[in-house]
């Protein structure tokens, strides 16, 4: 049995591993919505992770980084209802004026929103910055999306959050196995994965 990790499909194929400037970037907080700290969807490390992302949201802004905010819309009466409080966005992230806030029904926040369209409109650059709930969907998903589509995303580690599920064996999977399974994803081809914002370059 191999000791040693694989090498990532990035660096197979040659895909750069240069950590794109927080000033060149573009930062996209996909799903803080109370949904993920309260009630059936609660995630174990919901808060600690709004934490980091209110870290990031502000060296983001502190370096002048365009800011898109994402929300999932389930529908009335579900815990992602965007008209009431529940799907609202958790208020240490909350969107200033002028920060787009697309709302979504896919994990990937691309999938039939005008996201790719306001990224245009903004004129801004390839480099995306990724945060947010929960870590094994709506980011991975999103990161995928947008590789997809010719930008290159990074995913904010300690930003994100999921939570535990069952194995194909039944056996409980902890939410910081799941998390750290989809970041291994996102790395191997989609994006690069840091661990935390101050790692970012300004």
């Amino acid at each position: 049995m191999s000791t040693t990790a694989s090498p990532t499909l990035r660096q197979v194929i040659g895909l750069p591993a240069d950590l794109a400037r927080l000033a060149d970037a573009t930062l996209v907080l996909i799903d803080y919505q109370n949904t993920y700290r309260t009630g059936v969807m609660a995630l174990p490390g919901a808060d600690r992770a709004l934490t980091a992302g209110a870290r990031l949201l502000e060296r983001a802004r502190a370096a002048g980084a365009h800011v898109i905010h994402v929300v999932n819309d389930g529908g009335r009466d579900t815990p992602y209802d965007v008209r009431a409080e529940i799907g609202a966005i958790s208020s240490q992230v909350a969107p200033r004026d002028g920060e787009p806030v697309v709302v979504k029904t896919f994990p990937d926040a691309f999938h039939q929103t005008d996201l790719h369209k306001i990224l245009t409109d903004l004129n801004a650059g390839p480099d995306l910055i990724l945060a947010g709930f929960m870590t094994h969907m709506c980011v991975a998903f999103t990161a995928q999306g947008a590789f997809n589509l010719g930008y290159r995303p990074t995913v904010v580690a300690d930003a994100c959050a999921t939570r535990p599920l069952s194995g194909p064996d039944g056996a409980l999977l902890s939410a910081d196995t799941l998390h750290d399974a989809a970041l291994a994803t996102i790395g191997d081809l989609f994006g690069l994965v840091v661990p935390t914002a101050d790692l970012l370059p300004a």
